[in-house]
């Protein structure tokens, strides 16, 4: 009897025009997943008697998810103390920058790949002075930031479009090209790529910059082709895991896909050329390419410098 697969779940309303009564949903107990005590969110619509209905829509996360802050908060400020204030200052700016400027002028028609690097230069150039300090060496790191997202930028545009990658790989991308006319689905893939390389790059470039710095200061009279073979093998190391995190990322992201076209029975090469899955390969190739050009060109830039007649003096990026 299908009556007897259902159970009915009633639930206190504290907020929105019920807040105070009370209401009921129905939840087939076949794939039922609602507990007592789960904090959760209802859509209400009126049925053809006039008495309002209510269907769960979503659970509530905001409270732990407000702890989980809470306590990244307090790590990232037990471990790097002012360093992390500018960390989280540095964070809070990235935010900030792409709710107020990037999406408005994504969703005003305004060209994605240029919006994402004016998007990424701001938030390169804030959250490096806020995290490392004003300084000779973190400018250094700043401007090899910038070649290597350009480097990035460039990849993308010329693999996405060769690739024929046209950013509707997914049902949101779908639905925002309804609602908002004008959308470059593609633009926003780009945009995507790019701003998601950032916080990988900003990384190498740093550790680079402040690997130079240390070998300069320890033995200031290398040279700078002396300071760059070695400040290289410290960045051949930080390569060789950082990629393969990055890949692993994109492919924890696109597991429950890869699963999904394995179980289907498609073969390997089918797989990967699906718009879903190339576009998180293309995304993480050219990723990695730029993430690889970072290191010779911050490597290089800070060897130059700190090789000047008159070394620079300013403290290295890291403590």
């Amino acid at each position: 009897n299908p009556i007897d697969r259902c159970r009915v779940i009633e639930f206190d309303m504290d907020d929105g025009p019920f807040a105070g009564q009370t209401g009921s949903i129905e939840e087939a107990t076949l794939d039922g997943f609602l507990r007592v005590g789960d904090d959760i969110l209802v859509i209400s619509y009126e049925v053809g008697d006039g008495d309002t209905a209510f269907a769960f829509y979503d659970y509530q996360r905001g409270g732990t998810m407000i702890w989980l802050l809470a306590l990244f908060v307090v790590a990232v400020l037990l471990l790097g103390r002012w360093r992390g204030v500018g960390a989280i200052g540095g964070l809070a700016f990235s935010l900030l920058v792409i709710v107020m400027f990037t999406l408005p002028a994504i969703l005003d028609g305004t060209n994605a790949l240029v919006v994402a690097l004016v998007t990424a230069s701001a938030i390169a150039f804030a959250a490096l002075f806020l995290a490392h300090g004003i300084g000779l060496a973190t400018a250094v790191a700043l401007v090899s930031t910038f070649a290597s997202l350009a480097i990035t930028a460039v990849l993308a545009w010329t693999f996405v479009g060769a690739t024929n990658l046209t950013g509707l790989s997914d049902e949101t991308s779908v639905m925002l090209g309804g609602l908002a006319a004008g959308i470059d689905a593609r633009g926003i893939l780009l945009a995507g790529i790019v701003i998601g390389a950032l916080g990988v790059l900003d990384d190498v470039t740093v550790t680079q910059v402040s690997a130079v710095w240390e070998l300069k200061r320890v033995q200031p009279e290398l040279t700078t082709a002396e300071l760059v073979r070695p400040a290289l093998r410290i960045g051949r190391d930080h390569i060789s895991s950082t990629v393969n995190t990055l890949f692993l990322a994109y492919a924890g992201a696109a597991l429950p896909l890869l699963l999904f076209f394995t179980e289907a029975g498609q073969s390997v090469r089918g797989v990967v050329t699906r718009e879903l899955v190339a576009t998180e390969i293309v995304r993480a190739l050219v990723g990695s390419i730029g993430l690889v050009s970072a290191v010779p060109i911050s490597t290089w830039l800070a060897a130059v410098v700190v090789s000047e007649p008159t070394p620079a003096t300013s403290p290295a990026v890291t403590d």
